[in-house]
């Protein structure tokens, strides 16, 4: 047995340390391997690859590097063609607020004119969401693509303006086109947390093979799992506080729902003093009534 086979994912046992869903892996392979890049953007977008000639990441890091959390983002932006740019973002963590970023995040690849360039020179962009949970509950959907259109006609107002999700949660619900382009296997892929079960789905597909072996060559790199496990970190962090929040929030609202059966009752109280006090008026009225009368009749 030779190195290149002894240090294979092909040999590799248990546990995936750290898989496609660490967004700081994910990237990391696209990043390492432009083939399974080209692939999985092709796949994405209903593209044959043999009529994608380059793939360029416009927003590369340095592998390895440490970074500043606060500046900066895994998203990946691909210059496809040199004449359409795709983002690609792996979000495992819910967020409230997801739909507003990912929007903020096609906005400002679509704007990507250059000094001199006009209007009709903007490239097509998309952008495409990878999650772990349903954005819209009411609406489940395995692989959706969202655009501008008008509300009343229902025709779309810019082609070139996409945002798509694939929702890692929905796999039984892909379709036949899913599955024609494999996107069906690609979430497989990332869902994959063994070394056995990514041999098992790799099988007789050379894209795949390359995928897992890059993963596999990253889960080597100490200082690619040392960043990996700090954005799993800051994950869990994340977590926590959203669910601190979440608890804060419940609290609330069950002292509000209190506070408004307290005054419920209290409103209940008032409207039956106010009933009574019109009956005691009501009486009082024909009290002052019947004496009028008797002092008439006195007179």
């Amino acid at each position: 047995m030779n190195n290149s086979q002894k240090f294979s994912f092909k040999n590799a046992t248990d546990k995936i340390d750290y898989t496609f869903m660490n967004d700081y892996m994910f990237r990391a392979v696209l990043q390492e391997n432009e083939r399974v890049l080209k692939e999985l953007t092709c796949s994405l977008l209903h593209l044959n690859p043999d009529n994608v000639e380059t793939v360029t990441i416009l927003n590369p890091i340095e592998l390895g590097e440490a970074y500043d959390d606060k500046a900066f983002v895994l998203d990946i932006k691909v210059l496809l063609n040199n004449a359409a740019i795709i983002n690609l973002e792996m979000q495992v963590v819910k967020q409230d607020f997801w739909t507003n970023r990912s929007l903020s995040y096609l906005c400002s690849a679509f704007q990507n004119l250059k000094r001199g360039e006009d209007y009709s020179q903007v490239k097509p962009s998309c952008h495409v969401g990878i999650l772990d949970f349903t954005p819209f509950p009411d609406y489940p959907e395995f692989y959706a693509s969202n655009k501008m259109m008008n509300i009343k006609k229902h025709y779309i107002y810019n082609d070139n303006f996409t945002l798509n999700v694939l929702d890692l949660t929905q796999i039984h619900l892909a379709t036949d086109e899913d599955k024609e382009y494999k996107i069906d296997y690609w979430a497989k892929l990332f869902k994959t947390k063994t070394w056995e079960d990514l041999k098992m789905l790799t099988q007789n597909n050379t894209v795949f093979e390359e995928a897992s072996e890059t993963l596999y060559k990253l889960n080597q790199d100490d200082k690619v799992r040392y960043l990996c496990e700090m954005r799993e970190e800051g994950q869990r962090i994340l977590q926590t506080y959203q669910s601190l929040i979440r608890q804060r929030d419940e609290k609330l609202a069950q002292k509000d729902t209190a506070l408004a059966e307290k005054d419920a009752v209290i409103a209940d109280k008032n409207a039956i003093i106010a009933t009574k006090d019109a009956a005691i008026a009501d009486k009082d009225a024909t009290i002052a009534a019947l004496q009028a009368q008797l002092a008439a009749f006195q007179k």
